[in-house]
């Protein structure tokens, strides 16, 4: 007892976290960092759906609660009337150049492909903390895309890793030379905390077979990574005859392993008579996941609406986004689709949190569980006239919309356009109205409170 009086009281918070233990100060109150007062809380991992109080302390979620103390903490944010819910997981998401040459634009370039990636943090405009990107780089490439956007996002990113070495865009996706399963195996267990899985996508999509192009090659290879490296394949599939949807996710995916794009325009979705096909039931029953992976050419009403009036929701909610869709698609519109379908918010929230932090094996992600990293948004469901467009040019009207108004990353404060965690500008405090002197000079701001 007498080491513990001895301890600076943050310390002791620290340590009363990390055990999951009360906070007691010995007669002091116990002290947060940030306490998000009054919201909404939908955290589908704890099972929580009402209003409570949320409190940061040192990166870390510290308490939720039904009251807590506004004296309590050193800053206090209203979010009544909004929701607070774990950081959203995008887990189909572009990053990097993948294995666009670097001259792509140039004529004597071996592609001339826009590098798919954008940049890692837009998707904070979301209240997304963590996105996986989906396959951009293989073996060859990985190390390229961890140095320039993984080690410097504050977004966290994770990777799906390409089953082609050089990853997507380079123009060697048809190269089965490319594919090599060991190199690809060995990666991912060179860097098991960043690499969750292996991606196949864009084999060989109408081209003529020939004795090296065959069917399932891209498919094989990438479960044969999968099997050395104990990792969930993410499939990007085009089903030709002599390669079925049905035959995929019947026969050759593995309980756990994610089909992407499902509502794109070429799987069988529905049969003739408007019914759901029954194939999708039975691979949802031997542990096949279903992901949204949007896009600028995976999504259609035709496909959605009557699968999810028939029941049928994709697990996981994501984007696909790239250079080609980022001006359209974001995480908060493909939510509000959904929602406009008829989908409830605590399910939405659920296929966007704890569903896919539990499809890339990180229970630890999607959660405000107690000692977990403030990983945390803050969204308002918005009433009006909206409208939705999908990748076959129709749209939707809807009178639902979900946008974000402040992201929290391990309880840094780093997207919050409106202010909601600042003071009136007249209120502020005597620093922000002082002229810096020279280029050590305090920074003339309302608070100090981490935001970047």
């Amino acid at each position: 007892m007498q080491n513990w009086i001895k301890m600076p009281p943050a310390i002791i918070t620290v340590i009363a976290i990390a055990l999951g233990s009360p906070i007691v100060m010995f007669g002091q109150a116990p002290h947060y960092d940030l306490l998000l007062k009054g919201g909404h809380v939908i955290d589908p991992a704890n099972h929580i759906d009402e209003v409570r109080d949320v409190a940061v302390f040192q990166g870390k979620i510290a308490a939720v609660e039904k009251s807590i103390p506004a004296e309590q903490a050193g800053k206090v944010v209203d979010v009544s009337k909004l929701y607070v819910t774990p950081g959203l997981i995008d887990i189909h998401f572009h990053v990097g150049h993948g294995g666009a040459p670097l001259n792509w634009f140039s004529p004597d370039a071996r592609a001339h492909a826009l590098p798919l990636g954008i940049p890692a943090d837009l998707a904070l405009q979301s209240g997304v903390t963590t996105i996986v990107d989906a396959g951009t780089s293989g073996a060859e490439t990985f190390l390229q895309e961890k140095e320039e956007v993984i080690d410097r996002a504050k977004v966290r990113v994770l990777a799906f890793l390409n089953i082609v070495a050089n990853g997507m865009g380079g123009g060697l996706e048809q190269s089965l030379d490319q594919m090599d399963a060991k190199l690809c195996a060995d990666t991912i267990k060179r860097y098991p905390d960043l690499i969750v899985g292996v991606k196949t996508a864009h084999y060989w999509t109408k081209e003529t077979w020939d004795a090296e192009h065959v069917p399932w090659a891209a498919v094989d290879r990438a479960m044969e990574c999968g099997t050395m490296a104990n990792v969930p394949i993410m499939f990007d599939f085009s089903p030709r005859p002599e390669r079925t949807y049905a035959d995929l996710v019947l026969k050759k995916m593995r309980p756990g392993d994610i089909h992407t794009h499902l509502f794109a325009q070429q799987f069988p979705i529905l049969l003739d008579d408007g019914k759901l096909n029954p194939i999708l039931t039975e691979a949802r029953a031997r542990g096949v996941i279903f992901d949204v992976g949007h896009g600028s050419g995976s999504f259609w009403f035709r496909n959605a609406v009557p699968a999810e009036k028939q029941g049928f929701i994709p697990d996981s909610i994501s984007t696909d986004l790239h250079t080609g869709n980022y001006t359209i698609v974001s995480m908060n519109n493909v939510m509000s689709k959904f929602l406009a379908m008829g989908v409830p918010l605590d399910d939405v929230i659920r296929r966007s949190t704890v569903n896919p932090a539990s499809e890339i094996h990180r229970p630890e992600l999607g959660t405000l569980s107690v000692g977990k990293d403030a990983d945390i948004a803050i969204l308002e469901l918005m009433h009006g006239h909206f409208a939705y467009i999908d990748c076959g040019v129709a749209k939707m009207d809807a009178n639902v919309r979900l946008i974000a108004r402040m992201t929290l990353r391990a309880g840094r404060i780093l997207y919050d356009p409106s202010g909601l965690s600042m003071v009136e500008w007249e209120k502020a405090r005597p620093q922000y109205f002082t002229i810096p002197d020279r280029g050590d000079s305090l920074p003339a701001r309302a608070d100090d409170y981490p935001r970047d």
